[in-house]
């Protein structure tokens, strides 16, 4: 599980990476919501979509970029955005958050283009205050 203070590195890391790009983010830690942030200027509609990213990360086990490649049309999980009540979002941006072997969370990012989203989310591996290993209790981003 990710603790409050946890998902409050998690999205210091992620804010630092959005503030590097010039790009305000919404950025969601945990896949049950823990913490959220809406950096000044970020779109609105992104909060909703930052949030179902790390959702999507989190039910899946796998960062959102990678199941839009399984999710097309010859793919194994083709047609999977239409399941758990229009929750699923597969485009790039949610990344899973593991302990160990074990995914305990995921952060999701909205707000940029897909490369950006999925850059800032990766960003909480480099650009924490701690070590990465020691994101929370040997928390770590999925790759």
């Amino acid at each position: 599980m990710v603790t409050l203070e946890g998902a409050r590195r998690v999205i210091a890391a992620a804010e630092k990476k959005a503030t590097e790009i010039g790009q305000p983010m919404n950025i969601a830690a945990a896949g049950n919501i823990v913490a959220h942030v809406r950096m000044d200027n970020a779109w609105i509609r992104s909060i909703d979509i930052s949030q179902k990213k790390a959702y999507t990360s989190r039910a899946f086990d796998i960062s959102t970029e990678d199941l839009a490649a399984h999710s097309q049309s010859s793919g194994q999980f083709f047609g999977i955005h239409a399941s758990n009540s229009g929750k699923i979002l597969i485009f790039a941006g949610g990344v899973p958050l593991k302990k160990g072997t074990k995914v305990v969370g995921a952060v999701g990012v909205s707000g940029g283009s897909g490369d950006q989203d999925h850059a800032v989310a990766e960003a909480v591996q480099t650009h924490s205050k701690y070590p990465y290993e020691r994101l929370d209790d040997s928390i770590t981003v999925c790759r």
